[in-house]
């Protein structure tokens, strides 16, 4: 079975890992925004959680800081 490699720009759900890289934040702040239980941007798939990068790229837009 061959897994076709997708870039990161085409990627709807981001690790803490790629999204750390791609927005230029660390780790633990990327999962100290996200530790909250009604986080809008993030998706769990069992015990991971992926960044829904849209809604993540929208209140990165809207924050002065973080």
């Amino acid at each position: 079975m061959q897994v076709e490699k997708i870039d990161i720009k085409d990627k709807p759900f981001l690790t803490i890992e790629e999204a750390s890289n791609l927005f230029n934040i660390g780790r633990h702040k990327i999962r100290s925004l996200t530790a909250s239980d009604d986080c809008p941007y993030i998706l769990y798939v069992g015990n991971k959680g992926l960044i829904k990068r849209k809604k993540f790229e929208e209140f990165l837009s809207k924050s002065y800081s973080i």
